[in-house]
């Protein structure tokens, strides 16, 4: 008896391992970040962002810190040992069609990060925000050198500083658009591959961010500045939305463009929303997308 019905349920097996062969999936993005108690930004951002463009998502928490809408309070950093125990839990159960790399608090995830984004496929896109101070100005990358940064930086498909950080990574004084195009040309010269440089920061009512693509001029994404202070995690949702379009196969203009026009959009819907006392958050779900399905 016990072995008729072994027989039959390695029979069941067999013919649902060929019945999921057949499945269509999902596309699946990874976020390494670190966590946001505040939601608005961080592997919070991330999901949200993921979600309501239709992309499962899975992570890898890099820190956990105490903050609301007002700021940082405390920073807890994951072991480098744990980061890397989540990366491989991820990797050999789901086919991860793009990655997002955040927040990564300190130098030894942002080793661990590097090493296992140089075993990933090639075919993998990999966007990478190199976050290192939050909207309220608190430090969240400690312990890296500069060394550690670039190298990480030289290793992924793109990378999408704003302008301190292009600032700090070159060098330059960058207060135009001019001097945008010169900084990211530099990060270029320095190894990057592509650079969406943001120009959040300028002065100037009208915004602009620049991407530059090796051998190729550059493009300019030109926007109005909406009159808000629910910004908060806005390069936490671009990259990951970048990302989200590199999932569907788009190529990185097409996906850094159809970004921008995400957030946007998450901006505007969420300008007279008051959710907290400080920095608000965008809102991701202003039109949010059925799950993806397709045979890869």
């Amino acid at each position: 008896m016990l072995s008729c019905i072994s027989d039959n349920f390695l029979c069941l097996c067999v013919s649902c391992r060929l019945i999921f062969a057949d499945m269509k999936k999902f596309h699946i993005a990874l976020a390494i970040a670190g966590s946001d108690s505040g939601g608005g930004a961080g592997i919070q951002a991330d999901i949200k962002t993921f979600s309501s463009l239709g992309v499962y998502a899975t992570t890898a928490i890099t820190a956990l810190t105490a903050q609301n809408t007002r700021g940082v309070k405390t920073v807890l950093d994951v072991p480098p040992s744990f980061l890397d125990e989540q990366l491989e839990a991820i990797t050999i159960d789901f086919d991860i069609s793009a990655i997002k790399i955040g927040m990564l608090s300190s130098g030894g995830n942002v080793r661990a990060t590097t090493a296992f984004v140089k075993k990933m496929p090639t075919a993998v896109p990999v966007v990478l925000d190199p976050v290192m101070k939050s909207t309220s100005g608190s430090s969240l990358l400690d312990g890296a050198s500069g060394g550690d940064i670039m190298e990480l930086m030289r290793s992924v498909t793109l990378v999408t500083p704003n302008i301190p950080e292009a600032e700090k990574f070159t060098g330059m004084t960058i207060d135009d658009v001019s001097t945008m195009i010169a900084a990211a040309r530099a990060l270029l010269a320095m190894g990057c591959r592509n650079v969406l440089l943001k120009g959040g920061h300028l002065p100037a009512d009208h915004l602009a961010d620049v991407l530059m693509m090796g051998g190729q001029p550059p493009v300019i994404f030109e926007s109005g500045k909406v009159a808000t202070r629910n910004l908060h995690g806005t390069g936490c949702t671009l990259s990951s939305a970048i990302a989200a379009f590199l999932c569907y196969g788009q190529p990185l203009a097409k996906a850094v463009e159809n970004a921008e026009c995400y957030v946007k959009k998450a901006i505007f819907a969420s300008k007279d929303v008051v959710v907290g006392e400080g920095n608000g958050p965008l809102n991701h779900f202003f039109s949010p997308k059925s799950m993806y399905k397709s045979n890869i």
